[in-house]
């Protein structure tokens, strides 16, 4: 089995949803028409054919790092994220997203 394609989504520094919608339109190179709203990012997450070359083949791993600042400031906003990511995942099974810690 081949290793995932790897995409690290840094949110340091992004403390309102648009700036983490462009965080992973910039990090997941997505199309010019990605929407930047909670169902554009559900859809392009579960969308091999949006995502980076080879990640549809091999799978996609996204690291989410920095994502403590937005949790922080935007509580509500970051539970929605969250379940975005989660549900993308269950949808798409070569869809990993994980949460750095550190």
């Amino acid at each position: 089995m081949t290793s995932p394609r790897v995409v690290t989504l840094d949110l340091d520094g992004a403390v309102d949803k648009a700036a983490l919608m462009d965080r992973v339109a910039r990090a997941l190179d997505l199309p010019d028409w990605f929407g930047r709203n909670w169902d554009a990012l559900a859809d392009s997450l579960a969308d091999p054919s949006v995502w980076p070359p080879e990640a549809a083949e091999r799978g996609l791993l996204v690291v989410v790092t920095g994502w403590r600042q937005y949790a922080g400031a935007r509580p509500e906003e970051w539970d929605v994220a969250q379940d975005v990511f989660a549900e993308a995942s269950r949808k798409e099974a070569r869809l990993t997203v994980a949460l750095a810690l550190g």
